[in-house]
């Protein structure tokens, strides 16, 4: 039986995608104090990249530098923030979110991984209509009804739009407006928070036929790997939650 990677590889590799995370939280915190100043409790959408920084263990002085930056104290922020919408293998529809410095460098890098895998860049407005903007909040419930059903009670009274069940998850559905204090309020509760974040959800999901669904996922793959892409939405049933 052959041997797996290394500790010291298996560490590098951790450590390279953490890398990478915390450069796209970097680029995110940046944008969002230039947009809505460096205070989170002022800026609920700094607030929010913060929280998932933390989470994701950024050091406070790294996520502090970020937000300095934003705000004109540490350097000048040439970040902007770009939508690139297309289609994959099948029709699925895709929704590439950027933020770069060099959009000719990130368009090709995008129209590239398109192409390198069946589907092709469309205009401004091609696929978005089927997405809404949406708050998204991911518990762990197991199936367990009396948990589901406190979450129900307790996210609805907070100002949730829905709340569904599937697969041992409940997934709580906000508008961008309530999501922060919907999330709070099972917070509160100690319900741990699988995921949580405000996002393009599609309306209905397409089902990816077994030929074209490798490709779909290493085209979402290779999107998501790029540095100037912070995320990648689509509406392929892969399969998988």
């Amino acid at each position: 039986m052959g041997r797996g990677p290394s500790i010291a590889a298996r560490k590098g590799a951790e450590d390279a995608r953490r890398g990478k995370l915390f450069t796209k939280f970097i680029r995110e915190i940046t944008v969002a104090a230039r947009v809505g100043g460096g205070d989170p409790k002022s800026n609920p959408r700094l607030r929010m990249v913060l929280d998932k920084a933390f989470a994701a263990n950024m050091p406070k002085d790294t996520a502090e530098r970020a937000i300095r930056r934003g705000t004109g104290e540490g350097g000048a922020d040439q970040f902007e923030e770009i939508r690139y919408e297309g289609y994959g293998p099948g029709g699925v529809a895709i929704i590439v979110d950027c933020m770069t410095d060099n959009p000719t460098r990130t368009v090709a890098d995008v129209r590239h991984a398109f192409s390198k895998n069946g589907g092709n860049l469309g205009t401004s407005g091609a696929v978005s209509y089927l997405f809404a903007e949406v708050g998204q909040i991911f518990i762990e419930t197991r199936g367990d009804a009396a948990q589901e059903e406190k979450i129900l009670e307790i996210a609805l009274e907070a100002g949730a739009d829905d709340v569904l069940n599937e697969d041992g998850y409940t997934e709580v559905l906000t508008s961008p407006s309530a999501f922060e204090g919907v999330k709070k309020a099972l917070e509160a509760q100690g319900f741990p928070l699988v995921q949580a974040d405000v996002g393009m959800r599609p309306a209905t999901m397409v089902a990816v036929p077994g030929e074209h669904a490798a490709a779909v996922g290493k085209l979402i793959e290779m999107l998501e790997d790029l540095d100037d892409v912070q995320k990648v939405y689509s509406n392929a049933d892969l399969g998988t939650h």
